[in-house]
């Protein structure tokens, strides 16, 4: 494996770090620096400018208006994204839905969402989760029943991101009971997030920030062309968009520059008359997250050559998952420890302390989450031990 960069992948990078250095808002940068969250126009905003650029869709093939990059490519993009302190945005019509329709979707529906999602006209929310079926999704019991031309779909979904922001929803139902419960699950497509019979009702989570939804759906009508691949294959459209759900959640990038921004504001931090990174227990820590970052980030360049050999996202998506997020968790109670009691005051404008640390709390409650959405750690590591190891 050669980790380093060709002559043209080095100019390449050159201009993407420039592009970012020209194009990114402040006030943007600003807030996703200190781990503010960001509203609704923020993000639409920020889509819009890299739709403008060619930039939004860098992971979809040339013939839906992606820029044809290289593998390599795409996660120079990312990194440097990363390091530019700009957001990664909503990802669900992108990474998502997106490669599912060109796998598994009919060319009508291409041709009606894809270039919707390209010029940031949708916005997608994924019905996955129930009350009753969280990591375990074969439970799942919303029903969607075949009646004329339509789908009738009641139940609930639950952990829904941004619900309330969305107008179109991709949706695993169960279209069948008399079969093995993975056998009975279908992907369908619903249009409009305020039809008759849906009622979006708001979760907030533990940073105090309302993310997530629980939403509703009482006799439901959906088009039957609305469904993705055939009946009763859901089970495997949903394993192929998890797969890039899990290697986008991650984080990679994002994780070293949390990483670079710790180890700065430890430099100039002041303790007791002297920096925080002289502090021994301060380098310790610092020094395992970089460790585990080190490491991981190997593991990323192992699947990005598998990528670019041709091969599609495999098992060990799952991998970096569970260690992606685990460090995540980590640089989160980090900055923590080492905001001490200027994390304690949270949701203020006015704390004290480096600006930093204003949302330090704010990050470690939200991501103690991380090691469960996206498939718990628990369940990926059965994937990992079924798929890579061979066990039973």
């Amino acid at each position: 494996m050669n980790i380093d960069y060709t002559p043209e992948e080095l100019a390449f990078q050159q201009d993407i770090r420039t592009w970012f250095k020209e194009n990114l808002p402040a006030d943007l940068k600003r807030k996703n620096l200190l781990g503010e969250t960001l509203t609704k126009e923020d993000i639409v905003g920020w889509q819009k400018i890299l739709t403008k650029a060619g930039y939004l869709v860098v992971s979809w093939p040339e013939e839906w208006g992606g820029p044809g990059w290289t593998p390599t490519q795409r996660y120079i993009f990312d990194a440097e994204r990363a390091a530019a302190c700009a957001p990664i945005g909503i990802s669900m019509g992108i990474i998502m839905l997106g490669p599912v329709l060109m796998a598994y979707g009919t060319q009508e529906q291409k041709d009606k969402y894809l270039p919707k999602i390209r010029e940031c006209e949708d916005w997608w929310c994924q019905g996955y989760s129930e009350p009753g079926a969280g990591s375990d999704l074969a439970s799942l019991k919303c029903q969607a029943v075949l009646d004329g031309d339509d789908y009738v779909i009641n139940g609930t979904k639950i952990w829904t991101t941004y619900a309330h922001h969305a107008n179109r929803c991709f949706c695993l139902v169960r279209t069948d009971n008399e079969c093995k419960p993975q056998a009975g699950i279908s992907f369908i497509l619903i249009d409009d997030m305020t039809d008759p019979g849906i009622d979006i009702q708001p979760i907030m989570s533990i940073d105090g920030e309302h993310h997530l939804n629980q939403v509703f759906f009482d006799n439901v009508r959906v088009p039957k062309e609305n469904l993705v691949g055939e009946e009763g294959q859901g089970w495997t459209v949903a394993k192929y968009l998890l797969t890039h759900e899990r290697t986008t959640i991650a984080g990679v990038a994002d994780s070293q520059l949390n990483l670079t921004n710790l180890k700065q504001v430890a430099s100039r931090t002041q303790v007791n008359g002297k920096p925080l990174s002289e502090d021994p227990t301060i380098r310790r820590r610092l020094a395992e997250e970089e460790i585990k970052l080190i490491a991981l980030e190997y593991t990323n360049f192992r699947t990005l050559a598998d990528t670019a050999a041709g091969r599609a996202p495999g098992p060990e998506s799952s991998l970096l998952k569970v260690k992606g997020t685990e460090t995540q968790q980590g640089l989160s109670e980090l900055a923590v420890e080492m905001a001490g009691y200027f994390a304690y005051p949270w949701k203020t404008d006015d704390a004290a302390g480096p600006e930093e640390f204003q949302h330090a709390t704010e990050r470690y409650n939200f991501l103690r989450a991380s090691t469960i959405y996206g498939g718990s750690t628990e369940v990926q590591k059965n994937v990992v031990a079924k798929m890579l190891l061979g066990l039973r």
